[in-house]
């Protein structure tokens, strides 16, 4: 259905809907059509900015809004659920913030709400759409570099506004939740499997959230995952990947970065003979690179949606994959808050 186009409400006026607004207009299937704040005066003014042509005060009337199609839910954690579910019954098709839910009994009710409504609901983790994360998938996929032994990702930066609702722990607050989620499902997508075992160690706010989280997580075939998520630490962010006969390095691999590249770093012997005692194979390297010029993963996200929605194609990041990412992330942080492994 080419012709067509999805009209797109926004749910609250939180600060990442400045990431979405420009790939939703970019789209040639798109159409901005509504913003829902909790105020009528707050929704005015950012629809006047932004240039949206219906603001409403109230969200249940965006969802009585018989022309929107689809809702962006930005609302902090511990609301996905609620919201999703009823903009599922209302009709619309739902792109929700990551985390999609805070535990595995969320997921099913948006599940069934799904299913009774027949509409796409689909967690909005951008990295998962962007072909950057299925080319890392392919190269593992066809033992680019050998038995994966190991992946390394590191995901922080210093959120400084302590009344930030990423610290409220009853919303869901904390750095596994905000920025380790991302590295949990990079693992797994690329991976193409589970872990089995988890192992974490936090530090926590005078309000009981993970500031910053050191994770492990065991997979099948003797593979390890090693993150660390921070809400305090200097802004970085960066991924590697070892194996057996290869390692990769990405340097956006949570990718978005208006402006930049994102580069996959692919690095193997070269095959020849050992010349030394000293040559131990890490010599005669090769460096293979694959550019992403001017990353812009949202798009992606947008695009994908989209195709979800109107051809029916099946969404990039399907509920049971979710489902997947919570169950692993709360044995994570069952196992920081308990001091002991946890087997999945």
């Amino acid at each position: 259905m080419p012709n067509e186009q999805v009209r797109w409400g926004l749910m609250s006026t939180a600060r990442i809907n400045e990431r979405l607004i420009p790939p939703i207009c970019a789209s040639q299937r798109s159409e901005l059509l509504a913003i829902a704040s909790r105020s009528q005066d707050k929704a005015q003014r950012y629809a006047k900015q932004w240039k949206i042509p219906r603001a409403y005060g109230t969200y249940d009337e965006l969802l009585a809004d018989p022309e929107v199609d689809v809702v962006y839910i930005s609302l902090p954690n511990g609301l996905h659920v609620e919201w999703s579910v009823k903009c599922a019954d209302a009709g619309k098709h739902v792109l929700c913030e990551k985390p999609l839910a805070l535990s595995t009994e969320g997921i099913d009710r948006m599940a069934e709400a799904a299913q009774r409504n027949a509409v796409v609901i689909q967690e909005a983790a951008m990295m998962r759409f962007h072909p950057q994360t299925q080319y890392v998938q392919q190269l593992i996929a066809s033992g680019a570099i050998g038995d994966v032994r190991l992946i390394r990702g590191i995901f922080g930066y210093v959120l400084s506004n302590p009344e930030d609702v990423r610290l409220a722990p009853d919303q869901g607050g904390g750095s596994l939740w905000d920025l380790g989620s991302y590295c949990v499902s990079f693992a797994r997508a690329v991976l193409q499997d589970e872990p089995i075992e988890v192992l974490a160690s936090e530090t926590t706010s005078d309000r009981g959230v993970d500031l910053s989280l050191s994770g492990q997580m065991r997979f099948a075939k003797d593979i390890h995952v090693h993150f660390f998520s921070s809400l305090q630490s200097f802004a970085h962010v960066e991924a590697d990947l070892l194996g057996s006969e290869g390692r990769m390095q990405l340097d956006f691999p949570w990718v978005n970065q208006l402006g930049r590249s994102g580069t996959v770093k692919l690095i193997r012997h070269d095959g020849t003979p050992r010349k030394s005692a000293w040559d131990d194979g890490m010599l005669n390297q090769t460096t293979q690179l694959q550019t992403y010029p001017d990353v812009n993963a949202y798009q992606d996200e947008v695009d994908s949606m989209v195709t979800s929605i109107l051809d029916g194609t099946e969404p990039a990041i399907t509920l049971t994959d979710s489902q997947k990412n919570v169950t692993a992330i709360v044995a994570l942080l069952k196992s920081a808050r308990t001091g002991r492994a946890v087997v999945i």
